[in-house]
């Protein structure tokens, strides 16, 4: 098409004489207005936390979760990084939801509805041609117009090709290009940001269930720890060894303790609706049955990248980034439109009286124009909406500096919250420790009746506590794992299960104005 219109123009200026004014138009062509986008500089910063923190965690002498984690600065992460978790059923959960999840579908639309209207808005950059065709016979009665005479029949039939093209001189079409290639790239990384948030929900929806079912069996087991005792108070009471406030206490307490089973229950479903809906399904299907803490490993190697990485590997920074983009490339759109525009058209075609003159000597057409249009008084139209591009950039400008900042805080609370969580473990796992061996004296010595009920009362509480909160310190240790992994990206650079091109993302779009390299620069690169 472009070979065409190019032979078409050159030879239809020669002969009207405009060959020199076509040249012209066309040379002035490489011209860009506004401003070329420069991708914001990287943060200096070498750390997320005004001190330096500790590059181990504290370990805790329980099996599940217990294990100090390391820091490695500089480690990349992997592409399906809950596979840390060493959990084949986690990973089939990852799979399920990324197969149906249907927020992960409209990401995945919504990424090809913009490479669809990229490349509409590239053809802008190519003339336009169009053919028409008409054919007519009329009978003329000259009594219409007030003539006497007979009726004559004639027939008109042309035929041409008509070709427009609006040279962008002042690069206002490339701009607009370069604007919608960033909105491209604005929906790629929305994509990642959608499949990152996807997995690590779901991740942290299977630590929540196993947690919340390590609770409720704690809670089974100090229900029947109480009911134990009410059956030795009760028979103390039958003996005459015990008092009936005794019992009644005995019977409160283990009342309350199973008035805690229910909030629990009601989480664990809420928390298995909430899987279930990530999974793509219904709530009346079921899935993850089987997850417990002890089927989970917790990841000990954890990667820690530096602040200039992280700009690059977070796909809402990288979002920022190209909205900062699009916004760049609007200025120069909105600058364009103060400037002349030029037009070119031309026609190519034949006209006869019928079919059969069709082809004859004499029955060509043809013509050529150049037009320019000045925009001279718009009430400052154009102005304001170069001012209102302006701002926005301003706008995008500040929102990508918010995110990145908001990035470091993820970081910096996910560090700051694996420390705590190895600290709190340790602790509860002491606690825990220290209540089970005083439970069990406190036991031995009311039997024998050495001390009063109030000591294995407080002994049971105590216990109590103490086990459920070392319950919820190991599910929190796997859940903020998770949020560190997601806090750094996710590692989405190293997937191979997806790649860009086979989901319709910009990887594949040539010849367009600077679209940035998607891939993360690695630590010694």
């Amino acid at each position: 098409m472009t070979r065409f219109s190019s032979s078409f123009l050159s030879r239809a200026a020669r002969r009207a004489g405009l060959g020199s004014l076509v040249l012209a138009s066309l040379t002035a062509a490489g011209c860009t207005v506004g401003p070329d986008f420069k991708r914001p500089a990287k943060p200096t910063e070498t750390g997320y936390t005004p001190e330096s923190l500790a590059p181990k965690t504290a370990s805790a002498g329980v099996a599940d979760g217990g294990a100090a984690q390391t820091f490695d600065p500089g480690a990349d992460i992997p592409g399906q990084w809950w596979e840390l978790y060493r959990s084949s059923e986690l990973n089939a959960l990852i799979d399920q939801a990324l197969k149906a999840n249907p927020d992960l579908d409209a990401a995945q639309a919504s990424l090809r509805q913009a490479n669809e209207l990229l490349y509409a808005q590239q053809g802008a950059l190519f003339p336009t041609i169009s053919a028409n065709g008409k054919a007519e016979q009329q009978r003329f009665n000259g009594a219409t117009t007030g003539l006497v005479g007979p009726a004559s029949v004639f027939g008109v039939t042309t035929g041409s090709l008509n070709i427009s093209y609006s040279p962008d001189v002042w690069g206002g079409t490339r701009r607009s290009v370069e604007a919608q290639a960033a909105q491209a790239e604005f929906e790629r990384f929305q994509l990642e940001a959608t499949y990152l948030t996807l997995t690590s929900n779901v991740v942290v929806a299977a630590v929540n269930l196993a947690s919340l079912r390590a609770q409720i069996a704690a809670t089974e087991d100090i229900i029947r720890i109480q009911t134990d005792s009410l059956r030795v108070v009760q028979t103390q009471f039958d003996l005459g060894g015990a008092a009936r406030s005794d019992v009644l206490t005995q019977q409160a307490a283990l009342t309350a303790t199973q008035a805690q089973l229910p909030p629990l229950q009601k989480q664990l479903a809420q928390q298995r609706n909430q899987l279930m809906t990530l999974l793509g399904k219904p709530p009346t299907e079921d899935a993850g049955q089987g997850l417990r803490l002890s089927t989970l490993h917790l990841p000990e190697e954890l990667p820690l990248s530096l602040p200039s990485q992280l700009v690059e590997q977070r796909p809402d920074v990288r979002s920022a980034e190209a909205q900062l983009h699009t916004a760049s490339a609007n200025v120069g759109v909105a600058e364009a439109a103060q400037l002349p525009q030029f037009q070119i058209s031309g026609l190519w075609g034949v006209a006869s009286a019928g079919f059969s003159t069709f082809f004859a000597p004499g029955s060509g057409v043809w013509s050529l124009g150049l037009s320019l249009a000045q925009t001279l008084i718009d009430g400052g139209q154009l102005e304001h909406k170069k001012l209102a591009a302006a701002a926005a950039y301003d706008k995008a400008a500040a929102q990508y500096r918010s995110t990145v900042l908001s990035a470091f805080q993820d970081v910096a609370n996910a560090l700051r919250a694996l420390q705590s969580d190895a600290d709190t473990l340790k602790a509860t796992v002491a606690a825990e420790q220290t209540a089970q061996a005083s439970l069990n004296l406190a036991q031995q010595q009311y039997q024998l009746g050495a001390v009063n009920y109030l000591t294995l009362l407080n002994a049971q509480q105590q216990y109590q506590s103490a086990l459920v909160n070392r319950v919820r310190a190991q599910g929190q240790r796997y859940a903020d794992t998770a949020a560190l992994l997601q806090a750094l990206g996710g590692g989405w650079w190293n997937r191979t299960d997806v790649r860009p091109e086979s989901k319709g993302k910009p990887g594949g779009v040539v010849n367009v104005p600077p679209v940035q390299d998607v891939k993360p620069p690695r630590a010694g690169h």
